[in-house]
């Protein structure tokens, strides 16, 4: 079912909601009541679909989502939409049968189950054993996207346009969104244990463009976490936002074309490890890993990066976008150390890839909705802080770039190789920060990249929340991060004749 409507306020649905991660109790049956669906029924509908395989489970969904753009002072769109659906997943060995539908009723899934059962013909598995229970609870039950109504979201967003604009007399285009979902999931597995989780997201973003004679530049800025909306209507937080967007076009309005060639590059903290993200973070997933297209399959136990480099990817972070209570499988997040010390440690792991290589599975099995299969995918990425002044990194450098933002880039699983755009980078000679340069993108290969770090600063700080990680056609929310980071011998692909 999908509703969608533009305008008024964001309906009620349910009140109080279940609790995070696993167990059973009156509480837990918000999907279920909903959809008017009898427990004992589904449970054996479920268990006969899995008989024989090796894992699977149920997955239910029901979720709001609301997005807000204003362009030019003009509201140019405002959505409102509810979904819910379920997907069921039979796995024997290998062979993955899924069937999905955006319809939560006993009849839906009696069919899926017959369209599941194909894939366990001859075949005689072991269920694996559940995820372990836990008693993870990262976020609140109430559905925050009615706290504030619809009008204040929509005066918001005027006031940030007519805040930037009365900041710069050079704004030429202001553009401002504010989106937000909440979502609920349940997971019922064969022997009818189910687990469930909630999940809050708003992302806050502003854009905006700065003219000068016939030169127009933008800078854009957003953040974003697992809570309501109460906070980015406090004026501090807005105002930071568009203070920070504008900053970065008035950069861009004085900048010159970056140099180009092999030369040092220090990468700044929190949002460049979207670079860590893309060029090392899919490297180290399991899928990869088990059918050996990784450039890091292979490499356990090995040292894969200079000393001091350590990596690890942490879905338990209460807040933060890529955080969850539990996976879209039912596994409980966790800290996973992936490189420590330069030395490969482990990979991000699903149920699916990690039965198949004999390892744990680590609570990064995620999927974009209902409709779409779980896959070994990254929560909170980032890199560990290291104990150097970012002053006195900056200041070793002779010739090179100082890289502050990133924009797109495209990266090869198999070979590692990369290419980054720089929306925000700096000429650094003799030690100091020179002139902003435009044009600049980071070419290189992710694991040789992690060899050539020759500082880590002792600056860590993770991104403001705006990251969505693509991957197989489906997007999920993800965080990034690192300290301040020198690259010795990084190839610069510049616009400089």
């Amino acid at each position: 079912m999908s509703e969608s409507k533009s305008g008024g306020e964001i309906p009620d649905i349910s009140g109080k909601i279940v609790g995070s991660g696993a167990g059973d109790g009156p509480d837990a049956a918000l999907l279920f009541e909903r959809a008017g669906l009898d427990e004992g029924r589904i449970q054996n509908i479920v268990g006969g679909a899995l008989q024989g395989c090796d894992d699977g489970e149920l997955f239910m969904e029901y979720s709001q989502s609301e997005s807000l753009v204003l362009d030019d002072g003009r509201i140019k769109s405002a959505n409102f939409d509810t979904n819910q659906g379920f997907g069921l997943r039979a796995v024997a060995g290998e062979q993955t049968g899924y069937a999905h539908a955006s319809e939560l009723n006993e009849a839906a899934i009696a069919r899926a189950s017959g369209a599941v059962q194909a894939v366990r013909a001859g075949h005689g598995g072991t269920m694996s054993e559940a995820p372990l229970a836990t008693n993870q609870n990262l976020y609140p039950d109430d559905n925050p996207l009615g706290e504030v109504s619809f009008a204040d979201k929509v005066q918001l967003l005027g006031e940030v346009d007519s805040y930037a604009r009365g900041r710069d007399a050079r704004v030429r285009q202001v553009t401002v969104s504010l989106h937000g979902q909440w979502q609920a999931v349940e997971i019922m597995r064969a022997d009818g244990r189910r687990i469930r989780d909630i999940r809050p997201l708003v992302r806050l973003n502003v854009a905006v463009v700065l003219g000068e004679g016939d030169r127009q530049e933008s800078g854009s800025h957003g953040v974003g976490d697992r809570i309501g909306f109460s906070r980015y209507i406090e004026s501090a937080n807005w105002q930071a936002q568009v203070d920070e967007a504008m900053r970065q076009a008035e950069v861009n309005l004085s900048s010159v074309p970056a140099p180009a060639g092999e030369m040092q590059v220090v990468l700044g903290p929190g949002w460049p490890g979207i670079l860590l993200h893309e060029a090392i973070g899919h490297g180290l997933e399991g899928d990869f890993n088990r059918k050996q297209t990784s450039a890091f399959a292979g490499l356990l136990g090995e040292r894969v990066a200079s000393p001091g480099v350590t990596v690890v990817d942490d879905g338990s972070i209460d807040g933060r976008r890529g955080s969850l209570s539990i996976d879209d499988e039912g596994t409980p997040t966790e800290c996973t150390t992936l490189i420590e010390d330069g030395i490969l440690k482990g990979y991000m792991q699903d149920r699916l890839n990690a039965r198949l290589m004999g390892m744990a599975t680590t609570g990064n099995g995620r999927r974009q909705s209902f409709a779409h299969m779980p896959m070994p995918r990254m929560t909170n990425t980032f890199m560990r802080a290291g104990n150097q002044d970012p002053a006195e990194i900056l200041a070793s450098v002779k010739n090179g770039i100082y890289a502050v933002n990133f924009g797109g880039g495209q990266v090869d699983i198999t070979s590692g190789k990369f290419v980054f755009s720089c929306t925000e980078a700096y000429q650094v000679q003799g030690g100091k920060i020179g002139a902003p340069v435009k044009g600049a993108t980071l070419i290189g290969n992710g694991p040789d990249v992690l060899t050539k770090v020759g500082g880590i600063g002792n600056d860590l700080a993770l991104d403001t929340g705006v990251g969505t990680c693509g991957k197989s056609g489906q997007g999920v929310p993800v965080g990034v991060g690192q300290p301040t980071l020198l690259l010795n011998g990084l190839t610069v692909g510049g616009t400089a004749v």
